[in-house]
C-alpha cells in the first residue's frame, strides 16, 4: 500500500511553517506572479527562499505554482521567474499550460513538474501523455470518481503520481476554468484574480420581462446555482488509499494559519491513523469530525468521488458564517521565563481563557496571566494587529504552538 502524501497549501510565511509543524509531508505555494490566487499574499522571493530552508529542514517539500494559462505577453516573465526559482531550489512546479511548460523544461529541467488541475486531466491518456513528457505528476480533474481515478492508476506507470483534491472548496466550472468572473468583473480567475462568483445567489430575467425574477432553482430554502459545499473526505480515508492516490491535497491556499493547522493536523491524524491500525481510525472518527467543524462556515460533500453530485449534493442552503475560533497567533519564539513570543492577530486580554492549539492534536485550556509589549511593559491587552508581544501562560507552551480564542456560535 502507498503512503499518501498530505500536501498543504500556504499563503505566507508564516502559514508554510504552520503548516509544517502541524504535518504537511508537502506544501504548496505560490509567489507574487503566474500562480491562481492573485488575492492570496503570495511570496516574495525572499520569503520563499527562507521558506523552501525552513521546510526542507524539517523533511517536508515545497511546490510552487506557475499554473495560469499564459497570454503571449506573460512568456518572458515567465522564463525570468523560472530561472530565479532556480536558484531556490523548489521540489516542483505546478503547471497547467503547455507554453509555460516548455519553459520549464528549458530553464530549470531539474526542478520536477506537476501538472495542475486546471488542465483537465480526466483520463489515463492525458496521464501517459504528460509522463512521455517528463511530468512526474498529475492532478486530477475534480470531476473524477475514485473509480476512474483508480483505473487511471492502473493504466499509467508505477512511478508516476496522482494527485487529487480531498479536502476544501470546489470550484463549480470545469476544474475551476471559471469564465463567470472575468464576464461579471472584469477579473480573469485563469489569470489569479477570481472573484467567486459561483458563491453569489442568482436568478434568470427574461428579456421582454426586466425586473420579473424567475428562479433557477427554488425550494423552501431559497432559490441558487453554482453554490457548492466544501470538500471533504475524512471519512473515506481508506477508499482514497485504495484508489491509488499518492497526494491528498487540501484546498485553501488563502486560507488563515487556524485553518491550516487545524485541517493538517486532524487529517495527518487521520491518515496514521489509519495506516496504523483500521479500528482506531474508527474509533477516532468523532475527533476529525469535530476538529474539521471547527474551521469551516461551509456544509460538507464527497463531490464526484462517488458519482455525479445532484443539487443536494452541491448547493447549500445557508451561507452565514458561524465562528468558532478566531486566531491569536503561533509561539515564535519562547524566551527563558517560559513566556511565548507571538504576533497577535486578533485581540485578547488578560484574564482570558484562551486554547493552546498543539501539534500532536492536544488542545489545553489556559488562561492568560499576562502581557508584555515590545518595550516589555505589562499592558492588560492588545489592541493593534501585528503587535510584538511576550505572553505568560502559566504552562508549557512550546515553539509553534498555535493559539486561539473559542467563541460562541451564532447562526
Amino acid at each position: 500500500m502507498r503512503k499518501p502524501e498530505l500536501l498543504v497549501p500556504a499563503s505566507s510565511l508564516e502559514v508554510l511553517k504552520v503548516a509544517v509543524i502541524f504535518g504537511a509531508d508537502a506544501v504548496y505555494i505560490g509567489g507574487e506572479v503566474f500562480g491562481l490566487r492573485a488575492k492570496a499574499k503570495n511570496f516574495s522571493m525572499e520569503d520563499m527562499k527562507e521558506g523552501v530552508e525552513f521546510a526542507h529542514a524539517h523533511g517536508v517539500k515545497v511546490y510552487v505554482t506557475a499554473n495560469i494559462l499564459a497570454h503571449n505577453q506573460d512568456l518572458e516573465g515567465v522564463r525570468d521567474y523560472f530561472a530565479e526559482l532556480k536558484e531556490i531550489g523548489p521540489d516542483a512546479l505546478i503547471i497547467s499550460d503547455p507554453g509555460v511548460y516548455r519553459i520549464a523544461m528549458e530553464v530549470c529541467p531539474e526542478i520536477e513538474r506537476h501538472i495542475s488541475t486546471q488542465a483537465n486531466n480526466t483520463n489515463y491518456g492525458t496521464y501517459q501523455f504528460w509522463y512521455e513528457q517528463g511530468a512526474k505528476r498529475v492532478v486530477t480533474a475534480r470531476e473524477l470518481s475514485l473509480a476512474e481515478i483508480k483505473e487511471i492508476r492502473e493504466y499509467i506507470p508505477e512511478e508516476m503520481e496522482i494527485e487529487t483534491f480531498i479536502h476544501g472548496a470546489m470550484c463549480i466550472s470545469y476544474s475551476g476554468r471559471c469564465l463567470l468572473s472575468n464576464y461579471f468583473t472584469g477579473r480573469d480567475a485563469n489569470q489569479g484574480a477570481c472573484t467567486h462568483p459561483c458563491r453569489w445567489k442568482y436568478a434568470v430575467v427574461e428579456e421582454s420581462r426586466p425586473g420579473e425574477y424567475l428562479p433557477v432553482y427554488e425550494n423552501e430554502r431559497g432559490t441558487y446555482i453554482f453554490n457548492s459545499k466544501d470538500l471533504c473526505m475524512i471519512e473515506h480515508i481508506p477508499d482514497l488509499l485504495d484508489a491509488g492516490i499518492d497526494s491528498y491535497k487540501i484546498e485553501g491556499r488563502m486560507k488563515t494559519a487556524l485553518y491550516v493547522a487545524t485541517v493538517a493536523r486532524t487529517y495527518r491524524k487521520a491518515i496514521d491513523d489509519y495506516l496504523e491500525s483500521p479500528e482506531k481510525y474508527k474509533a477516532n472518527m468523532p475527533w476529525y469530525q469535530e476538529q474539521i467543524s471547527n474551521c469551516t462556515y461551509r456544509q460538507f460533500t464527497t463531490g464526484f468521488f462517488y458519482g455525479k453530485p445532484d443539487q443536494n449534493t452541491q448547493i447549500y442552503d445557508n451561507n452565514t458564517y458561524v465562528k468558532e475560533y478566531t486566531y491569536l497567533g503561533y509561539a515564535e519564539e519562547i524566551d527563558e521565563k517560559g513566556f511565548a513570543h507571538i504576533t497577535q492577530r486578533n485581540k485578547f486580554c488578560v484574564g482570558e481563557t484562551i486554547e493552546i492549539m498543539k501539534p500532536d492534536g492536544r488542545n489545553l485550556s489556559v488562561t492568560v496571566k499576562a502581557i508584555y509589549n515590545e518595550n516589555g511593559e505589562s499592558v492588560e491587552s492588545a489592541p493593534h494587529p501585528q503587535q510584538k508581544l511576550a505572553v505568560d501562560l502559566g504552562t508549557g507552551i512550546e515553539k509553534y504552538d498555535l493559539l486561539r480564542r473559542a467563541e460562541a456560535s451564532e447562526n
